[in-house]
């Protein structure tokens, strides 16, 4: 009996602590106590899993013209916020907030908030 209880809870443990292990903790990846605004033109917009990824171009610190990957939420939590694989276009003007990545050479955002000035249309940390 002892054995049956602890096999079952040793289970317990490991369905519990699998699914937790498969996700990363983005503030590995991004000063997540820092914030940039960027204003630059959508290259592309993948509405995937695991994460949505924005790329865009826009000026870097020193004006010089960079190609920026920015993370996004899940394609299921941002769907049932106004987000859908139409929301956003090649050629769009965004304006987007977010923490910036911890590699330097790296042009990476954690994106916070995105607004198109264009139409008005923005979304902000789970608001439209």
């Amino acid at each position: 009996m002892v054995r049956r209880t602890l096999l079952f809870m040793a289970i317990g443990v490991l369905v519990a602590v699998v699914p937790a292990s498969a996700h990363h903790s983005f503030a590995a990846y991004y000063f997540e106590d820092q914030s940039v605004t960027l204003e630059g033109t959508v290259q592309e917009f993948h509405f995937r899993s695991p994460h949505t990824v924005l790329v865009f171009t826009a000026p870097d610190s020193s004006g010089r013209t960079q190609t920026f990957t920015a993370e996004w939420g899940n394609p299921r939590r941002l769907s049932t916020q106004g987000v859908t694989v139409e929301t956003l276009k090649p050629g769009d003007v965004v304006v987007v907030t977010g923490s910036p990545g911890r590699a330097n050479s790296q042009y990476k955002v954690h994106l916070k908030g995105i607004r198109r000035p264009s139409d008005g249309w923005s979304w902000v940390g789970g608001r439209r």
